[in-house]
């Protein structure tokens, strides 16, 4: 009889509102994505002393690959040592946050596989969907796990395993499911920069900053509330403004669309670590006159609301 390995999902992610602040107990509005990350365990025939870790990109290829032992989750060979050092991290902290359930399991396998679903240079989720199904096999807390490898506030474990929008604050973390669906989500549009950034860089400078943070704070959370209960597409186009404007000044880095889309009719709002990965639009020109814009800018990377977000009982348009 045969049985389909142990397999694992997790969904990306994007941060809408509360970038930064977050990390200090700000609401943030984020959103899983429709597109996310696999894991495969494969069981060996019989007992072997190391496994296989493979990990592939959207398009198939093998941008990973690294054998271990299974006693301290050291790589014997692998094709990028840092990597195979974050893997050896997760695994033993896996283990030490449960070690009778990976103790035993691993004994079983011959290889892990996982796949993505985008670009990993696109920055929705590769280490965050990594962590979650991680604690999805060792039966772990997945934030215990995050705080034991990456860090970082956990909104994207949040989204990881949602089927819809949700609010995130710290301390808990407190996640709230929320119904995140403009009646003008056809006029919100998401664009890849072409320059993937360090999300852990950005959170250091943020870090730098020496003074209290109450009164931005404050500011996020009003635009995180009028952002999730806004109705029309102009109001949406102010509060994105302004919340770029909060982070602008705080961070004193320039917004992203006086730096590369000063001409733009619309809104442009930069999501996640400021200046690369994914950038939120609107605007009340046609969606194909916005495409054109962007492409002319030599950004192919269009994703429309509905394709890109995942929101539970919309209807997928492709």
């Amino acid at each position: 009889m045969f049985i389909h390995p142990p397999s694992f999902s997790a969904n990306g992610k994007l941060l809408l509102t509360g970038e930064y602040f977050v990390l200090d107990g700000a609401v943030a509005l984020a959103v899983p994505t429709r597109l996310g990350q696999k894991m495969v365990i494969r069981i060996a025939s019989q007992q072997t002393k190391n496994f296989i870790w493979r990990s592939f990109d959207s398009d198939g290829t093998c941008w990973f690959e690294g054998e271990f032992s299974k006693d301290d989750f050291n790589s014997n060979h692998d094709n990028d040592p840092s990597i195979a050092k974050r893997l050896t991290e997760i695994l033993n902290a896996a283990r030490d946050l449960n070690a009778e359930f990976i103790s035993r399991s691993i004994n079983e396998v011959s290889s892990i596989e996982t796949k993505l679903d985008f670009p990993r240079q696109w920055g929705l989720g590769t280490s965050s969907t990594l962590i979650a199904m991680m604690a999805q096999w060792a039966k772990v807390d997945p934030y215990q796990l995050l705080a034991e490898t990456f860090g970082g506030s956990g909104y994207d474990l949040a989204c990881a395993e949602a089927d819809q929008s949700l609010l995130y604050q710290l301390p808990g973390p407190v996640v709230k499911p929320v119904r995140f669906s403009p009646n003008f989500s056809e006029q919100i549009f998401f664009v890849y920069l072409n320059k993937k950034q360090n999300s852990r860089e950005g959170i250091l400078n943020y870090r730098k900053i020496q003074r209290p943070l109450s009164q931005e704070m404050a500011e996020i959370n009003i635009l995180t509330d009028e952002m999730l209960h806004c109705q029309t597409q102009s109001e949406f186009a102010r509060i994105m403004a302004a919340h770029e404007q909060v982070v602008s000044q705080t961070l004193k880095i320039e917004r992203a669309k006086d730096v590369y889309f000063s001409d733009f009719p619309g809104e442009i709002k930069s999501l996640g670590a400021w200046g690369g990965d994914f950038v939120m639009v609107t605007s009340d020109r046609p969606m194909d006159w916005v495409a054109g814009y962007f492409r002319e800018k030599g950004m192919s990377v269009f994703k429309t609301y509905k394709n890109l977000i995942k929101e539970d009982g919309l209807e997928v348009v492709r």
